[in-house]
């Protein structure tokens, strides 16, 4: 059975998700973070992925200095391994990787001493605390749009205490500050609050990038059914999203 027809069944998705060509956040580098478990989860995620209609992947696994203590060498060795993999197995897509910094102190001190592992240029992807406003965030923008970096932050949608105060989103956007939806997001996956704030980010036409942010292989449900929400083709009809260009 072919991948697609595992994802879809027989029922054709209304979205098509070729057009982003690229996947610019997920989780696929083996044992690193809390995404692929080994290697041959790996290869099966990418194969969902494909499926969907990705030509190009850039993975980011967790940088955390509480949890995820990676280094670019860590990452980058991991990507071979499954670069090699991928090559034996003769699956053909292309793959990158950068990381999904956490909004630490440690982070900030990086920024400085330490190589940050980037993409499609100088873009760097950020995530802050789910739980309460990050102290150090507006002075770490600082920190990266001052050295040249484009600074995106992952899943805006998911930090409810930005919910009752909106303007924060176009304050970002008026920055420079990619804001970066998850796919799953528009089909209410992670509650009803992302699904409502994801919308209305769409509606401000403030989403720049849709990542995929995929950690296991049931994602590639949830992925099946945001295919079929009409928020997510009025998404990618837009015109707004830069997927195709990194």
């Amino acid at each position: 059975m072919s991948w697609f027809k595992r994802i879809f069944g027989s029922e054709q998705p209304s979205a098509d998700l070729a057009q982003l060509r690229t996947d610019m956040h997920s989780h696929l580098i083996p044992g690193i973070d809390d995404g692929s478990t080994d290697l041959e989860n790996s290869i099966q995620l990418i194969e969902g992925l494909k499926a969907l209609g990705y030509t190009k992947l850039i993975t980011t696994p967790h940088i955390m200095s509480d949890f995820y203590r990676n280094t670019p060498e860590i990452i980058r060795d991991g990507l071979e391994k499954v670069r090699a993999e991928l090559k034996l197995r003769n699956i053909a897509i292309e793959i990158e990787a950068a990381a999904e910094y956490y909004c630490d102190t440690d982070f900030e001190r990086s920024i400085d001493e330490r190589e940050l592992l980037t993409f499609g240029g100088k873009y760097i992807l950020v995530e802050v605390s789910y739980l309460n406003p990050t102290d150090n965030f507006d002075s770490v923008i600082f920190k990266l749009q001052s050295r040249g970096y484009t600074p995106i932050l992952a899943h805006p949608e998911r930090y409810p205490y930005w919910y009752h105060s909106f303007d924060k989103y176009h304050q970002l956007f008026d920055k420079g500050v990619v804001l970066q939806l998850n796919l799953a997001s528009v089909t209410g996956h992670y509650g009803t609050g992302p699904k409502r704030i994801a919308e209305r980010l769409i509606d401000n036409n403030l989403i720049t990038l849709l990542g995929s942010d995929i950690h296991k292989m049931s994602h590639l449900d949830v992925y099946a059914r945001a295919l079929k929400e009409p928020m997510l083709n009025r998404l990618l009809d837009s015109g707004q999203l830069m997927n195709a260009y990194l």
